[in-house]
Parts: C-alpha cells; structure tokens; sequence
C-alpha cells in the first residue's frame, strides 16, 4: 500500500498522468520492468550501491551549480529522478527507451536537470556534473546517451547501462572517494572519458509509467 500512495503522490507532484484503462505505474517491488519516458527512478552506482543524489547545495568551486553525489541510504527523496528525453525528440510520456537514446534526467526536487560541462570536479579534478536549469531551462549540456551492457535492446530496471555525456563525451561515473564537508560521507559523482567498471549503474527503485500503446 505504501508503494502505490508514493506513486500516486509522484504522479500528482509531476502533474503526469496515466491513461484510462492502463495498467497501474509498477514500483521497485516488480523487477526488469521497460523504463519509459516519464518514469520516476534511482540510479544505484554498480559497484559501491550509493544511489545518484544531488540537493540544493552548490559547489564551492567549478561551476558553483548545484551539487550531485552518491548517497549511502536507499531512502532519500533526494535521489529521484524524472527520465524525459529532448526537448525536440518526437518521443512522448510512456514510450520505451531504446538503446543509443539520448535522454535527460530531471532531479524531482530541485527540477534542475543532470548537467555536466568542462569544469573539473571537486575531489579528483575529472569532470564535473552538477544540476542546473529548470523546467524551461535546458541545453545540451543535459543530454546523455543511454549505453546498455549487454545485448538489451530498451532499458529495464535492474539492467547495467552507462550514461555518457553527449557534449563531453564523459560516462556518469562515481567511486569511493568521499567528501569530508558539506556533504560528509557521500561519494564524488563526476564524468571520465574512459569506459571503466566505476560508470555502470542500474535503475532501481521508483515509479514506472506503463508502456505506451496509443499508436499501437
């Protein structure tokens, strides 16, 4: 029950609707279910389980945007994500998300989109990402093309995949390098250009709008 008032509360927060007679939004409690655009997720970091989080603290160098790490706990409404695609894509609320796609997270909070520029991060001086925009705010600068491991054609929950950032090049990374400050204990999130074991992530938790069928 509580799973289904969170998604209920997503939905009216996001002002996103499901159409009559579809199938309810699946939760974390269904495993490997299609990611579609609209859809509320975590991105849970492979290999150190910390989920992709970012709050309304800027950094204090690079870009002085808004921060982005890895968090510890699993429940923080913090590390919720909206997955949309470009502002130009012909892609609508529910379709699926295939391999190769260039998508936007949009961070439920804040609405500040998961961005990354030149700018070095503050631990390791790789690049950094940080959230910035808004709602009607948006460059390419917030596009990321959707890697999948594997022989997956469309994203599923619980399925590795890289995101690599269209403008720089650089794959969503994260490692154990933690920040003593401001955001003690939660690791550094910055992009590399290489592709190593420390950029795979997994959609986890969420709220999963079903799959569109209106031009099935």
């Amino acid at each position: 029950m509580a799973f289904s008032f969170f998604a209920v509360a997503v939905l009216l927060y996001l002002g996103l609707e499901v159409p009559e007679g579809s199938p309810a939004p699946a939760t974390a409690a269904q495993e490997g279910v299609q990611i579609t655009y609209g859809s509320v997720i975590k991105l849970m970091h492979d290999r150190t389980k910390f989920r992709l989080h970012s709050h309304d603290v800027p950094y204090g160098s690079g870009s002085g945007q808004q921060s982005v790490t890895g968090f510890p706990n699993v429940d923080d409404s913090n590390s919720y994500w909206v997955v949309k695609p470009p502002p130009d894509s012909s892609a609508k609320q529910g379709d699926v998300i295939p391999n190769g796609a260039i998508i936007r997270l949009q961070h439920m909070r804040t609405r500040k989109w998961l961005h990354s520029h030149l700018h070095a991060s503050p631990i390791t001086g790789n690049l950094e990402v940080s959230c910035y925009g808004g709602d009607m705010n948006s460059d390419t600068g917030d596009f990321w093309r959707l890697e999948i491991e594997g022989s997956g054609k469309t994203w599923k929950q619980d399925q590795r995949v890289r995101l690599r950032h269209v403008d720089t090049g650089g794959y969503l990374h994260s490692h154990d390098k933690k920040y003593s400050r401001i955001a003690g204990g939660q690791q550094e999130v910055c992009g590399v250009r290489e592709k190593r074991p420390d950029n795979v992530w997994l959609a986890t938790e969420g709220v999963y709008l079903p799959i569109n069928t209106s031009d099935v």
